[in-house]
């Protein structure tokens, strides 16, 4: 009897060894290409916090065809940009660095360029890619020259913060206007909205469920909330359904349609200054934030770093060739480390899920801006957190960073926040008697948007 068990089992044990080979050697080629063992983490908590990453950021695939359609762009268009570039974008990040971080076109960024750019300078939107495309040419040039250091401790912290949350507010104001909250007024410029519309209530009640989900640690709480409101709006705002499934739109209105001759021309300057400027300190600030949450901050941190930002400036004019504004790490990749994500196989997940997302263009284009509203206004307040960074008792930096919080908002314009900053700071640490702390980077910016003030003029 025990012999013939013996055999039994023996007969079953190549099978079973079959059957596990496919899986065992998956398991070793993605362990090769990603270090995972090394990482100390494995496929299932890879995929798993893969996911949970694209929950928490996967709004921007509604909510970017929304603020570039506002500047004219073919939605349609958008929404498959926005897809493609976050996943590739995701993947160059996933295979060139393997880090657990995913791209897809910046929050802030693209606010700028559809109601600054577009809409508040007049420029057509083709000329608005081409601005992003030398901005993504030039920061890979820093990257690549290895000047990004040089640049960013050159510009002030205090400043910094100042930008973060000045686009910040600045997304506030646009969300708040979206939702119908705030309108326009000739007496005051801005007043209090019509609150008995639906759709203000609609966008009241998506803010407030984003906040509770995200506070009681639901995943995705930005997704569902926009979800919700459209759903709701099918009932109560008269809008429309069409489905949720279908082939995905054409690409071609806006694949290579940008003009970089047109954004050559000097009165764009400083649109493209802004660009990178904000890219930089974005993708620097965020890509540092999350790989030092995942503890993967070792001693060839630099090497990955400077892959890891090759890999988001690629993106940056890889996105201006498909048709959307610039492309950034995201923050909310912090999300999936929190899961266990340690290495690029948790991005090649959130890549797929955004290629999968290329058939869901009937939903998308369903998405109301009063849907989208709550998204950027619950992100906007996120980003007013920097504040209590600030060293307020040294008036000279704390002032120029509200100078630039303020000016963003209250100007409609990125680029006159930056330039009443960088001239405040200037101007106060030399008056002061502390021109020679100032790193002569500031003095050089801070002189570019005196001239372009003087010489060419404010918009």
């Amino acid at each position: 009897m025990h012999t013939a068990t013996q055999n039994a089992a023996a007969a079953r044990e190549p099978a079973l060894t079959a059957a596990n080979t496919p899986s065992n050697a998956r398991s070793s080629l993605l362990d090769r290409i990603f270090q995972l063992r090394r990482h100390g983490t494995t496929v299932n908590t890879e995929l798993l916090a893969g996911l949970t990453t694209f929950l928490t950021m996967a709004y921007i695939i509604f909510v970017n065809p929304t603020i570039l359609g506002d500047a004219g762009m073919p939605k349609g268009a958008v929404f498959v940009a926005t897809c493609l570039i976050a996943a590739l974008g995701t993947l160059i990040m996933a295979l060139y660095a393997n880090y657990p971080i995913a791209l897809a076109p910046g929050m802030g960024l693209n606010a700028y360029f559809a109601y600054v750019v577009v809409l508040g300078m007049g420029l057509k939107w083709q000329v608005a890619l081409g601005a992003v495309f030398i901005s993504g040419c030039l920061f890979l040039l820093v990257t690549l020259f290895k000047l990004r250091k040089l640049i960013i401790h050159g510009i002030p912290q205090s400043l910094r913060i100042g930008i973060t949350v000045g686009i910040g507010m600045f997304l506030a104001i646009i969300a708040l206007k979206s939702a119908g909250i705030v309108a326009p007024s000739k007496a005051t410029y801005v007043t209090l909205g019509d609150l008995h519309q639906p759709s203000v209530l609609l966008s009241v009640l998506g803010f407030f469920t984003i906040v509770v989900l995200d506070r009681l640690g639901v995943r995705g709480a930005i997704l569902i909330g926009i979800l919700a409101v459209t759903v709701l709006s099918f009932f109560f705002a008269g809008n429309r359904f069409e489905g949720v499934v279908a082939m995905p739109p054409s690409i071609l209105p806006t694949f290579l349609q940008l003009d970089i001759k047109g954004a050559l021309g000097v009165g764009v300057f400083n649109v493209i200054l802004v660009f990178f400027l904000v890219e930089l300190f974005d993708a620097t600030g965020t890509l540092l934030a999350v790989v030092r949450r995942a503890g993967l901050l070792s001693d060839d941190r630099m090497d990955r770093m400077n892959k890891a930002l090759l890999a988001d400036s690629c993106a940056i004019f890889a996105g201006s060739l498909l048709g959307t504004s610039s492309t950034t790490a995201y923050v909310e990749s912090a999300s999936g480390v929190q899961a266990g994500g340690r290495t690029g196989l948790t991005a090649v997940a959130v890549a797929l899920l955004f290629l999968a997302c290329l058939f869901i263009s009937p939903l998308a284009g369903a998405v109301p801006a009063y849907a989208t509203a709550p998204a950027l206004l619950y992100v906007a307040s996120l980003m007013l957190r920097d504040l209590v960074e600030l060293d307020w008792d040294e008036t000279t930096d704390a002032v120029p960073a509200v100078v630039t919080a303020l000016a963003m908002p209250l100007t409609y314009s990125i680029a006159n926040g930056l330039a009443f900053g960088f001239i405040t700071y200037a101007v106060l640490k030399l008056f002061t008697g502390q021109w020679r702390a100032v790193h002569p980077m500031s003095w050089l910016i801070g002189a570019v948007f005196l001239f372009k003030f003087v010489y060419v003029g404010g918009h």
